[in-house]
C-alpha cells in the first residue's frame, strides 16, 4: 500500500477502507508519510467527504495513535462535556461542578482559547495558583478522591490529530466535517469518558455559522460515539449572540461564580441547567430532563455547586478565597461604560465581532503563544429584542491601555444594532441530535 494509492482513491471519490485509513494515520505519525501528502489527502476529503463508517475508522486510528484512558476502574461511570466554541461561554465552569455535586464524577480535559472563542483553561488560570498541567495519575486520583478534575490535556492522547490540525489550519481544511467530528471524538474516546454531551454551536459567533451545518457535524459525532459504545447527545445552541453578559478570563470567572450563586444571567442559567440535565440523564441519575434540572437547581439553591467548585479550586492548588471573594480577581484599569444615544430595539449583537473585539483587548491570542491578559474584557448590559431607551448601558469595556479601549468602543458600537420596531428574542437552542 502507498499513501498515494490512499489520495488518489479519496481525491477520485471513493470510500476508504478501514486498513487504508490506518495505514495512512500511523504512516504520519511515525513520521513515513510526509506533510505534503497528507496536505493533500486532507484537501481530498474535504472535497469528497467521508461516510459514517470512514469518519468512525478515522476517529479510531487518531484516537490508537497515543494513550487510551479506561475511567471504567476509576469510576462507576465518567461524564464528560465538548463546546464546539463560543463567545461568553463559561459553562464548564458551571456545569461540571453542579453535575459532580449530584453525584455523578465529572473528569475534563479543556483547551485554550482558539481565535474568538475563549479556553476554560484561560479562564480557570485567572485564579492564581491553578494548576492546569496535571499527570495521568493526578488526573486518575484525583478523579477518584474528589469526584472532579477539570485540567489540560493530560498525557499523550491523540498526538496525530495533534499534528493533523496543525496542517489542516494552514491548508484551508479545518471546514471539513469529518475531519472535525473525528479530531473532537478521537480526544474524547481516548480521554476515557463512557458519557458525553456535545454543546454545538451555531451562528455569527461560532465556527458552524448555519443550523444546517452544525446539524450535520453534531449527526457525525453522535454517530462516532456510538459506534464506540459511548452515551452521547449533541445539543444545538445559539451563538448568534454572546452567551450570557461577560466576555473575558476573570469577567467569565466572576459571572460562573455569580450563577453558581444563583444570581446568573436567565439566558446563561437555563443552558447551563440544559446542558447538565443532559449530563445527568445520560449518567443515568436522573430519569428525565425535568427531573436533571430539578436536582441542578437544588444543588445551586443549596449551594453544594458551588462547594465543589471550591474542592475543584483546592485540589488543583488555586487560592479559594478567589472563589469566596471574586472581586478579588483581576481587574482592569478602566472601565467604561456606553449608553444608548437612542430609543429603540436590540435587533442584533454580533457574537463573532465581540469575540474579535474581546481579543484586541488582550483576552484571547492574536498568535500561537502570546500571553493573555485576564482582567479585560467585555460586559454586555443587552439581549437580543430589549427595549433600550436614551442613555441606557449598552456595554462596559474592561481595559488596560486606552488605546485598546477607544477601539474596542468603536467596534462595539457598530457589533451593537438597533431596530426602531419590536425584535423577537433568538431562540437559545435550536434541538438536539441523539437519545
Amino acid at each position: 500500500m502507498q499513501a498515494l494509492d490512499v489520495i488518489v482513491k479519496k481525491r477520485d471519490g471513493g470510500v476508504l477502507t478501514r486498513e487504508e485509513i490506518r495505514f495512512f494515520v500511523e504512516g504520519f505519525a511515525g513520521g513515513e508519510i510526509p506533510d505534503y501528502q497528507v496536505s493533500a489527502w486532507a484537501m481530498a476529503v474535504l472535497w469528497r467527504g467521508m461516510n459514517a463508517d470512514e469518519t468512525w475508522h478515522l476517529t479510531e486510528a487518531l484516537a490508537d495513535s497515543g494513550e487510551v484512558l479506561d475511567l471504567r476502574s476509576v469510576v462507576p461511570l465518567s461524564v464528560d462535556k465538548h463546546s464546539t466554541g463560543g463567545v461568553g461561554d463559561k459553562t464548564t465552569l458551571v456545569v461540571e461542578p453542579l453535575v459532580a455535586a449530584c453525584g455523578v464524577p465529572v473528569g475534563k480535559m479543556s483547551g485554550r482559547g482558539l481565535g474568538f472563542s475563549g479556553g476554560t483553561l484561560d479562564k480557570l488560570e485567572s485564579i492564581p495558583g491553578y494548576r492546569v498541567s496535571l499527570t495521568v495519575q493526578e488526573f486518575i486520583d484525583q478523579l477518584r478522591r474528589v469526584g472532579i478534575v477539570l485540567s489540560g490535556q493530560t498525557g499523550d492522547f491523540a498526538p496525530a490529530d495533534g499534528a493533523l490540525y496543525a496542517l489542516r489550519d494552514v491548508t484551508g481544511t479545518v471546514p471539513s466535517i469529518p475531519l472535525i467530528a473525528s479530531s473532537v471524538m478521537s480526544k474524547k474516546i481516548a480521554a476515557g469518558a463512557q458519557a458525553i454531551v456535545l454543546d454545538v454551536k451555531v451562528g455569527s459567533g461560532a465556527f458552524m455559522q448555519s443550523e444546517a451545518e452544525a446539524r450535520k457535524l453534531a449527526r457525525a459525532m453522535v454517530e462516532i460515539g456510538r459506534k464506540a459504545g459511548r452515551r452521547v447527545v449533541a445539543l444545538l445552541s445559539d451563538m448568534n449572540q454572546p452567551l450570557g453578559f461577560a466576555v473575558g478570563n476573570a469577567l467569565e470567572v466572576k459571572e460562573a461564580i455569580d450563577t453558581l450563586h444563583g444570581a446568573g444571567p436567565a439566558d446563561f442559567t437555563a443552558h447551563c441547567l440544559e446542558v447538565g440535565a443532559n449530563m445527568l440523564v445520560l449518567a443515568g441519575k436522573a430519569s428525565n430532563l425535568r427531573a436533571g434540572k430539578r436536582a441542578l437547581q437544588l444543588a445551586i439553591d443549596e449551594r453544594s455547586g458551588l462547594e465543589m467548585l471550591r474542592r475543584l479550586v483546592q485540589a488543583q492548588g488555586g487560592e479559594v478565597d478567589y472563589v469566596d471573594r471574586p472581586e478579588r480577581l483581576p481587574a482592569a484599569r478602566w472601565i467604561e461604560t456606553i449608553g444608548a444615544k437612542q430609543p429603540g430595539y436590540v435587533r442584533g449583537v454580533h457574537a463573532g465581532e465581540v469575540g474579535l473585539t474581546a481579543v484586541d483587548l488582550g483576552a484571547g491570542r492574536r498568535m500561537k503563544g502570546e500571553q493573555i491578559d485576564h482582567a479585560v474584557g467585555i460586559v454586555l448590559h443587552i439581549k437580543v429584542g430589549d427595549a433600550v431607551t436614551v442613555g441606557q448601558p449598552l456595554f462596559s469595556i474592561h481595559a488596560n491601555d486606552p488605546a485598546r479601549r477607544d477601539d474596542a468602543i468603536r467596534r462595539m458600537l457598530q457589533a451593537c444594532t438597533f431596530s426602531r420596531r419590536p425584535v423577537p428574542p433568538l431562540p437559545h437552542s435550536y434541538g438536539k441530535v441523539g437519545p
